[in-house]
């Protein structure tokens, strides 16, 4: 054969297949990456030495970690253990929903862009990002510091932006560690989604004003520009929408919302004070009020991808549907209004407006957990898909496989093993030793120091939440306190008494496993949906089953009764919602299924 004619065909072959081969798109969400390893542009402070490896390092302390909903400092190995494993898969687009950075600071960005620069060098990956609360704070830039960083004598540092702010003795000084607002982010990671790129087939604003047939390189960098992307969230005080769409590969549209708005607190001050904005972590509740541009926009985009047989695929910080399984209203009458994160709640308008809007389907983030939530409305169906934090349980990544425009495949993978996550290991030994001289009431339990994965770290850190914030903050404290020693045989004793059932279980298999177990089981289930059935037994798995249905034949008024009945109510919806580990998503017969 002409050698000539061998390579046409060869070449014909390739294209074909890739062609064929399905589009992949990962989503890493809620990265709350911080530069363990960065350094300041305007102090020499580059971190406390690690006697494990002599390295220095910049890192927040394990009490701050353990009382908060992400971890700080370990996240930052397995970000690396995740793009490592998504460049092995062989995908080339990532898209970030949110929450890449904690607080934005700008050393924390700098460190950012390198990984993701490298990455892209490396395997030509393309990161498409859109901001979270915390990337940015607040619209514009704020001085700011953290109490919470580990000194080198094992005592709390404090490192802030100025030097009449912190609480703690010990501090650095350094204007890196302020609150980027949206300029300083826009600067520094524009080649990430922000700002188009010539290779980009298409590229957009919520402000722009050409449509994909009279599209040119040229006017999207000119409407890339900062102040181009201005709009009033109230009145009178104009905050930037970082939201674009862009389409990286023919075909499909990734659409970037920024879901962030931040209302001012005094209408009458000034426009331009950085402090006078309340955060934004309440999410889309706040968008149907004060930032209606969006719904405009999505509509407009999905009507233009529609007339040019373009896929759309969503994704932003704010779920757009409740993500608690039905058990909403049950968690209110239980804990009451205000608890749980109920503030953060999408309200059924949201993914009402979204849907009529022609929005199909939505990746979030913001609140660290496993889930999937489906809305038909009339004849559109919108299906909001929760993608896990890395920086908490359960750590893991989502995964869009495009079989076709009406045929979709999400798939959730966990990171369970991440070289190098205990590495700071010795210098929470340090932190421990001081905080048990100091004869501090509650310390962390140092056994999370014992944890053979990050897997069972992040676990560890799911119970250690629940025990010293999810409980004293969330929980009443006479049902806490009426409960806490009773076991699964107490449980069963109480429930067979009341409802005078005639089969009696036996109830000496009941005995391993006490409230406190049953608590964090409800917690494992809020944050990793289905895949929580793998970090609890099956023996007590089949027992909650058995207690469910005996509690909710429960007919009586004993108050306590009651909140235990609720208790299991809850845990069943929460571990029997929709779809969430890997499922398919057919949009012709608006269908979701678990595979």
């Amino acid at each position: 054969m002409n050698k000539g004619i061998f390579s046409f065909l060869v070449f014909v072959f390739s294209v074909v297949s890739a062609q064929e081969k399905p589009m992949q798109i990962a989503f890493l969400s809620d990265v709350h990456f911080q530069d363990l390893y960065g350094s300041f542009s305007d102090n020499d402070f580059k971190g406390i030495v690690n006697p494990k490896t002599g390295k220095a390092t910049i890192l927040r302390t394990m009490d701050a970690q353990l009382h908060s909903t992400r971890i700080f400092n370990e996240n930052y190995f397995a970000f690396l253990k995740a793009l490592e494993d998504i460049a092995q898969k062989g995908i080339r687009i990532v898209a970030m929903p949110g929450d890449f950075s904690d607080d934005g600071q700008a050393y924390n960005l700098r460190g950012l862009h390198k990984i993701l620069d490298k990455y892209h060098q490396k395997y030509g990956i393309e990161f498409y990002i859109t901001t979270g609360n915390h990337d940015p704070v607040g619209p514009f830039r704020q001085d700011a510091g953290k109490d919470d960083f580990l000194g080198q004598d094992g005592y709390p540092l404090g490192i802030y932006s100025k030097e009449n702010i912190g609480k703690t003795d010990h501090k650095i000084i350094t204007r890196d560690i302020a609150e980027s607002g949206y300029l300083e982010i826009l600067d520094e990671l524009k080649d990430f989604g922000f700002y188009p790129k010539k290779e980009n087939l298409f590229w957009s604003t919520p402000f722009s004003k050409y449509s994909l047939k009279d599209y040119s390189y040229n006017k999207a960098l000119q409407d890339a520009e900062y102040a181009k992307r201005m709009y009033n969230v109230s009145e009178g005080f104009p905050v930037p929408d970082l939201s674009y769409v862009v389409e990286p590969v023919q075909g499909i549209w990734l659409m970037a919302i920024d879901g962030n708005t931040y209302i001012p607190k005094n209408t009458g001050a000034n426009p331009a004070d950085a402090d006078n904005y309340k955060g934004a972590g309440i999410g889309y509740n706040k968008v149907l009020t004060n930032k209606k541009h969006l719904i405009d926009w999505v509509k407009n985009t999905m009507s233009e991808a529609r007339k040019y047989g373009k896929s759309v695929i969503a994704f932003t910080h704010y779920p757009m549907i409740d993500y608690n399984d039905g058990a909403t209203d049950e968690i209110k009458k239980l804990l009451g209004e205000k608890k749980w994160q109920m503030e953060r709640l999408p309200e059924e308008d949201v993914a009402k407006a979204f849907a009529e809007a022609g929005l199909q389907v939505h990746f979030a983030g913001h609140m660290h957990i496993n889930d999937t939530g489906i809305r038909t409305i009339g004849k559109n169906m919108l299906v909001n898909i929760q993608v896990p934090s890395l920086a908490a349980y359960i750590p893991a990544y989502k995964v869009l496989t495009i079989h076709s425009p009406d045929q979709m495949e999400a798939r959730t993978e966990v990171i369970h093993e991440v070289p190098r996550f205990n590495e700071l290991f010795p210098l929470y030994e340090r932190e421990y030793d001081v905080l048990k001289k100091g004869g501090k009431k509650t310390i962390w339990n140092k056994d999370i120091l014992k944890s053979a994965s990050y897997h069972d770290f992040m676990l560890f850190h799911l119970k250690e939440l629940v025990r010293l914030r999810m409980i004293p903050g969330d929980w009443p404290k006479d049902l806490i306190e009426n409960t806490k020693d009773l076991t699964g045989e107490d449980l069963l004793r109480l429930v067979q008494n009341k409802a005078l059932e005639k089969e009696r279980k036996d109830t000496e298999a009941f005995k391993k496993w006490k409230m406190e177990d049953l608590l964090l089981d409800l917690y494992k289930f809020q944050s990793a949906d289905e895949l929580a059935f793998k970090d609890i037994p099956t023996e007590r798995l089949q027992q909650y089953q058995v207690l469910e249905k005996l509690f909710d034949r429960y007919e009586g008024t004993d108050a306590l009764m009651l909140k235990l009945k609720s208790i299991f109510k809850i845990l069943s919806l929460l571990s029997h919602g929709d779809p969430a580990d890997h499922f398919e998503i057919d949009l012709k017969k608006r269908s979701v299924n678990r595979l």
